[in-house]
């Protein structure tokens, strides 16, 4: 049973349950994979945490309702959301079941797929807390990140338009890509989950790989399922 720590947010959860129902080989219900969600909403917010512009520790939360998953019967555990991977270390070493890392999942991909430099897109926390960063180095590829103006505009998609349920600013988004490519980046990495539904919505090309396909594929075979429907990156065609 996979269990999927979520409301992080609402909109990134359920595009990653939809993702795993349509990839999943089934000819009736009950060919599905049995999942628990917790969709946790009120899940403090975790850039803020991590930039010190709260007290609010989610960590207490993510923990509490991963042992609820656990005890509803989950098997395996993913995290809907890149930023909260800053407590990724803490959370594996408490919970009794195996956690998915979607960014170190998620540079291992791009380096299987012939990445040499890997532009990361994301939240400010995730950022501050060099978690693609780190995930690289532990995959042997470079990494680049937008100037801080594009980050601005990156922060900006997440917060003042996918969240609040918008289109994304593709201006903003086209900036940002291009200084990562004049950064010498080979490909980027959606690494936060509202930026997944950016791909989704903009049919966004190969450059981009997107963590929470890659989340959905190696969930999946966790769970001892054959993916279907991706290309030979591991991404949506």
């Amino acid at each position: 049973m996979l269990g999927i720590l979520g409301g992080l947010g609402p909109a990134a959860s359920c595009y990653l349950y939809q993702m795993l129902t349509d990839h999943t080989p089934a000819a009736c219900d009950q060919d599905h994979l049995d999942i628990v969600i917790s969709s946790r909403a009120s899940t403090p917010d975790r850039t803020a945490f991590i930039l010190g512009q709260s007290s609010e520790d989610p960590f207490a939360v993510m923990e509490q309702d991963g042992f609820s998953l656990v005890n509803y019967g989950a098997t395996v555990l993913a995290i809907a959301c890149n930023t909260a991977h800053y407590f990724y270390d803490r959370l594996a070493q408490a919970l009794p079941v195996p956690v998915l890392n979607m960014p170190q999942l998620t540079a291992a991909d791009a380096r299987a797929a012939g990445c040499t430099k890997l532009g990361i897109l994301a939240t400010d926390g995730t950022l501050q807390a060099e978690t693609y960063q780190l995930a690289c180095d532990r995959a042997g590829i470079g990494w680049g990140v937008p100037a801080p103006e594009h980050q601005q505009g990156i922060m900006s998609i997440i917060y003042d338009d996918i969240k609040q349920g918008r289109r994304a600013d593709m201006t903003r988004f086209a900036a940002a890509v291009a200084d990562l490519k004049a950064q010498g980046c080979d490909m980027a990495v959606l690494g936060c989950t509202e930026l997944s539904l950016v791909k989704r919505d903009e049919h966004l090309d190969g450059f981009f790989i997107d963590s929470t396909e890659v989340l959905c594929r190696h969930a999946l075979l966790a769970c001892g399922v054959t993916p279907i429907g991706f290309d030979k990156t591991g991404g949506q065609p």
